[in-house]
């Protein structure tokens, strides 16, 4: 049997599909179900059991669940606008805390959700302590608890993986709001309303040219299974290795709407000349908190055997709006 935690969410869901495609449904689940449209990511998937998440891990610490082959660790309070810091850092971290003692203590692998949040402000995304600095409780559980197995390299007893995730996107992150992926917010506004509305430039990049590491779900899971199959512990980037802007995803969204509905396709210029890519100033409150760039060091990833090619903007995103074509 499986285990994933966080498995009514964005990573989880798409874990347990990849492992219902591979034949297996012998799957227990956690999760919080207070967002009760989160049902709707398991509606079409086949698990044995679900758990709210603080009635599994008394189960499990008890030995009420049996056999466990794997943990996939998705489970996290992931509001980066979060301000009840012991709820996080009871939810993210002494929550991680128990589970990984108990895969341990039972020699089960322990793959689990860091995130690409440690960097901060730094400009650096490697996988090294000198690159690390949270600006908010959320990033600061996530990077605490990666501190944490740090310093139990040395006495592991079963395989430990943490993934540090860059801009994820892909299916069955619905029940995200506003913290879902721009090309779920931008394929919305274009079906909706015919515009795409992007920030306006800022810390030296153009309008709708600040960059992030956006890379599909479906990759992220591979990696995950890559590791599964061929454990080698560590704390891993999971991105692209390659920073594309906004207007790049904007103009993906765009065009793979376009040739859906039989229209020509336009270059970014005419539609940014036609106000169909529009920009507005940032916000004052991610005023010194937006990361403007951000690409994934991936050679620790490479280095330890993960070698298939990551989907970019342009195919990631007519994979993704495929798929929602299906659904919405």
């Amino acid at each position: 049997m499986y285990i994933v935690t966080g498995g009514a969410g964005f990573i989880g869901a798409n874990l347990i599909h990849a492992l219902n495609q591979r034949g297996i449904s012998d799957i227990l689940v956690s999760d919080h179900l207070q967002r009760a449209d989160k049902f709707r990511n398991l509606a079409d998937l086949n698990i044995r059991d679900y758990f709210e998440a603080e009635a599994f891990l008394p189960e499990l610490l008890a030995g009420h669940l049996g056999k466990i082959d794997a943990i996939f660790h998705q489970g996290a309070c992931s509001d980066t606008m979060a301000s009840d810091g012991r709820y996080v850092m009871d939810n993210n971290y002494a929550h991680s805390k128990a589970l990984f003692h108990w895969c341990q203590e039972n020699r089960v692998p322990f793959l689990y959700a860091s995130s690409a949040s440690v960097y901060g402000m730094t400009g650096r995304f490697r996988e090294e302590r000198a690159a690390e600095d949270p600006l908010n409780v959320y990033a600061f559980s996530k990077f605490q608890f990666d501190q944490y197995v740090r310093a139990q390299w040395h006495a592991l007893q079963a395989p430990v993986h943490g993934f540090r995730f860059f801009n994820v996107y892909g299916p069955r992150e619905f029940h995200k709001g506003r913290m879902a992926s721009v090309a779920l917010h931008f394929s919305r506004q274009y079906r909706q309303e015919g515009k795409v509305r992007l920030f306006a430039g800022s810390d030296g990049y153009a309008d709708g040219e600040q960059r992030r590491d956006f890379i599909h779900v479906d990759d992220v899971v591979a990696v995950h299974f890559h590791f599964l199959e061929h454990p080698q512990s560590g704390i891993y980037n999971v991105g692209t290795g390659r920073a594309q802007s906004f207007n790049d995803v904007a103009l993906a969204v765009i065009q793979t709407i376009d040739t859906e509905t039989g229209k020509a396709p336009r270059s970014l210029a005419e539609l940014q000349r036609d106000g169909v890519i529009t920009y507005s100033p940032m916000p004052e409150a991610l005023h010194g908190k937006y990361q403007s760039y951000t690409q994934a060091d991936i050679e620790k990833l490479r280095a330890a055997g993960y070698s298939a090619p990551f989907l970019d903007v342009e195919a990631g995103v007519r994979r993704y709006l495929a798929w929602l074509g299906e659904r919405e």
